[in-house]
């Protein structure tokens, strides 16, 4: 049994204000105040200082002098800019993962079937969850070190939350599109490079 994964502080104090963004509590343009998170998490000012430092990173917040600390007005334009970035992260993670892949999609399929039951539940969560799975499992495939932190730097979990539950960028099946990937690795298509392209460009939201 692999070992639970252990979040930092960080990382917890990142996925409550993300979540808190995804599911409304903050609305975009409404100010997150760092002092009122600590407190509520019962945690020092320093870790949430960080987690917002990162989320500005990623581009989902937005700081400036004596307005302190904002949700991004994000559009679909904004997630289209990260999805064709993403896309091309992956096809090349995917010519290079494809003799790998092909002998083995054994990383890939627990979460294509999860995904087929998450499908049939309509779980956003899941779709989420094992939606990003697949896809880090992929780009782990690849096995090139800095292609996998480049691809982790995007932020694609929080992207892939926010085109499904906030633009309601939706899929008839998460879990027949990921199957159809899986099958193109097994029958070592020429054109899966250019396929997990196409695959992950028809996710992205469109402005």
């Amino acid at each position: 049994m692999a070992p639970p994964v252990v979040r930092s502080l960080r990382e917890q104090i990142r996925e409550h204000i993300v979540e808190g963004i995804v599911s409304g509590r903050w609305q975009p343009g409404e100010r997150i105040v760092e002092r009122r998170i600590a407190t509520e998490l019962a945690v020092s000012q320093t870790p949430v200082r960080e987690a917002l430092r990162e989320l500005e990173s990623l581009r989902l917040i937005e700081s400036a002098p004596n307005k302190g600390v904002r949700v991004r007005d994000l559009t679909a334009a904004d997630l289209e800019e990260i999805y064709l970035v993403r896309a091309g992260l992956e096809r090349i993670a995917a010519e290079l993962a494809a003799p790998r892949l092909a002998e083995d999609t054994g990383a890939l399929e627990p979460h294509v079937r999860a995904l087929y039951e998450a499908d049939r539940a309509a779980d956003a969560e899941a779709q989420v969850r094992h939606t990003v799975a697949f896809h880090r499992e992929l780009v782990r495939a690849s096995g090139n070190s800095v292609l996998v932190h480049t691809w982790e730097s995007l932020g694609i979990e929080v992207w892939t939350a926010l085109s499904i539950r906030w633009l309601g960028t939706r899929q008839q099946s998460y879990a027949e599109e990921h199957d159809a990937v899986v099958a193109a690795f097994r029958r070592r298509d020429p054109r899966v490079a250019r396929l997990v392209e196409e695959h992950v460009l028809g996710c992205a939201p469109r402005a």
